[in-house]
């Protein structure tokens, strides 16, 4: 099975070719949470915004986002995609009680107009590979069924493994309580007898968990490796780094 559906790379690609809108200076600074369009005023007297090189002063001057430059580095991607190591403790939502984990970001990233909302979710005490934009097109493509994003875990458990996991998972007829359809197969790899890695391709609630509940097991401890070619394995818990939109996932 493939890791991703092929025309993901087109909605990549779409985004990444619309990134150079054409408006006032105060509406780029805002929008991408460098200052509200009040402060614009006040951040172009204390910071070195310029366009073509050029210093300005004036917040209503239009230019083309990647003709400014604010203390003579590039603004931020107007379409922003971040792969995030996300740690146990966090919770991947804007309107629930407790930590979120949008609090790990840059205060200028947590100020964006649209909102960074996380590309799927991670349980709380899940820890691993979590996508994060403020594009709510690319948002809607991943999560979608049909994109079939690979997204590998893993797994610890509390139980020894019986040996006919592998073969339940893969067969693509395990069916999941509340569900109408039976799981897509799924891959397992042994890492020990109670630890494994688990290639999944659809993002169903507490899927993980529910596979090994759907069998006589318990996970006791969940780590997302990867979604999709994007990994964690070099990064550290609460690290996070900007995708390149021109990526293919």
């Amino acid at each position: 099975m493939p890791r991703v559906n092929k025309k993901d790379d087109t909605i990549f690609q779409k985004v990444a070719n619309m990134q150079n809108s054409y408006k006032r200076v105060d509406a780029h600074l805002s929008s991408l949470g460098y200052c509200t369009r009040s402060e614009a005023k006040k951040f172009l007297n204390k910071f070195r915004v310029s366009i073509h090189g050029t210093r300005i002063f004036d917040t209503t001057q239009k230019a083309y986002h990647n003709d400014i430059t604010v203390e003579d580095e590039p603004l931020d991607p107007e379409s922003l995609l971040l792969l995030m190591n996300k740690p146990s403790g966090f919770i991947c939502s804007h309107d629930d009680a407790g930590v979120l984990i949008y609090s790990l970001l840059p205060q200028r990233f947590q100020r964006r107009n649209p909102k960074i909302a996380t590309i799927g979710r991670l349980d709380m005490d899940t820890t691993g590979a979590i996508l994060l934009t403020d594009d709510g097109t690319l948002n809607h493509k991943l999560t979608s069924p049909k994109s079939k994003v690979s997204k590998i875990y893993e797994v610890t458990l509390a139980q020894p493994l019986k040996g006919d996991e592998s073969e339940i998972f893969s067969s693509g007829t395990l069916l999941l309580n509340g569900e109408k359809k039976p799981l897509l197969p799924a891959k397992m790899k042994i890492i020990s007898p109670i630890c494994v890695e688990l290639e999944i391709y659809e993002g169903k609630y507490h899927q993980v968990k529910r596979m090994f509940g759907a069998i006589g097991n318990k996970v006791i401890k969940l780590h997302r490796l990867s979604f999709g070619d994007f990994s964690v394995q070099n990064m550290e818990l609460s690290e996070y780094k900007v995708i390149n939109m021109n990526t293919k996932i």
